[in-house]
């Protein structure tokens, strides 16, 4: 699971739009779940591009899947896209907001078209929902 920035502010920023969930409580409930699914989740959150993109690299080989909120770096960012895309697994896409819904430049996802799904509106459901796709993706369903 990679959270993008500012992510680390859940809870404080802007809780009329993502809620006072912490990412730590996501967290919390992603590895929760990770149990009950009988996979296992890692969590990493940066607010630099290059550190999600190592991230990625590094885990090359060793994972399934790979549930992303690239927040920001969504709407900008080729070459977390391209990363992503070389990761050789499925990727889904999350955000707790329902990025239609908000600003027209929200709109624009440039992982959409790699990622195999994207989930968005839901809060913390999101993620959950995501974790359910990668995990019935890498068990081949």
């Amino acid at each position: 699971m990679l959270h993008g920035p500012n992510l680390n502010l859940l809870g404080d920023r802007e809780p009329e739009i993502y809620g006072r969930i912490t990412l730590a409580e996501i967290d919390r409930r992603l590895t929760a779940l990770a149990a009950e699914l009988g996979v296992h989740v890692e969590t990493f959150q940066s607010n630099h591009e290059g550190e999600l993109i190592d991230r990625i690299q590094s885990a090359r080989g060793r994972i399934s899947a790979i549930v992303v909120n690239a927040a920001g770096y969504t709407h900008t960012s080729v070459a977390l896209r391209d990363a992503l895309a070389a990761s050789g697994v499925p990727v889904i896409e999350v955000h707790l907001s329902n990025v239609h819904r908000r600003e027209r430049f929200r709109h624009r996802s440039l992982i959409a078209g790699i990622a195999t799904g994207q989930i968005c509106g839901f809060g913390v459901d999101s993620y959950l929902l995501g974790l359910r796709a990668a995990a019935a993706l890498a068990a081949g369903g």
